[in-house]
C-alpha cells in the first residue's frame, strides 16, 4: 500500500490535464460557453495542483502521512474538485461550496504532510503554491454565487 494513493493521485492529475486539454480543444466548435472555465480548472486545479500533491512526499523528502490521511486526501480533492466543476455548471452555488469545503480540507491536510520535510525551499514554494488555491478558493465560490445569481 506504500505509495499507491500518490500514485493513483499523480495518475489522475495527468488525466485531467490531459481531458483538460480536450475540453479547451472542443470548447469552441461547441459554443461550450463553460468551455474555457472547465478547461483551465480541469488542468491548473484538477491536473497541475494533484500532480503537486501526489509527488509532495517524494519532491520534499518528507515524513509520508498515515495511509488513512493520503486516501483521505486523494478522496477529498477529487471529490471536492468533481463538486465544484458539477456546481459550476448547473449553476447551483451550495453544490460550489460543498466542494470549496472539501478542497479546503485537502489543502490543510497536505499542508500537514510538508512539516519536517528536508527541502526547505522546495516546503516554502509549496506551500506557497497551497496558500494561493487556499485564497483563490472563496474568490471562485463568489464568483460562483454571482454567475448563478445572473443565469
Amino acid at each position: 500500500m506504500n505509495g499507491v494513493p500518490e500514485r493513483v493521485g499523480y495518475a489522475a492529475g495527468v488525466g485531467f490535464i490531459v481531458l483538460g486539454g480536450l475540453v479547451a480543444a472542443v470548447a469552441g466548435p461547441l459554443h461550450f460557453d463553460r468551455g474555457s472555465w472547465l478547461a483551465a480548472y480541469l488542468v491548473l486545479v484538477c491536473g497541475v495542483a494533484q500532480c503537486a500533491i501526489s509527488n509532495q512526499r517524494r519532491i520534499l523528502r518528507a515524513a509520508p502521512l498515515r495511509p488513512a490521511q493520503r486516501w483521505v486526501l486523494f478522496g477529498s480533492w477529487n471529490i471536492g474538485n468533481a463538486l465544484v466543476v458539477a456546481g459550476a455548471l448547473v449553476s447551483f452555488p451550495v453544490i460550489t461550496d460543498a466542494g470549496g469545503l472539501l478542497l479546503v480540507a485537502g489543502l490543510v491536510l497536505a499542508g500537514a504532510g510538508t512539516r519536517h520535510a528536508q527541502r526547505p525551499i522546495a516546503v516554502a514554494l509549496l506551500r506557497a503554491f497551497y496558500l494561493v488555491l487556499v485564497v483563490s478558493i472563496p474568490v471562485g465560490l463568489v464568483l460562483s454565487h454571482l454567475r448563478a445569481g445572473h443565469t
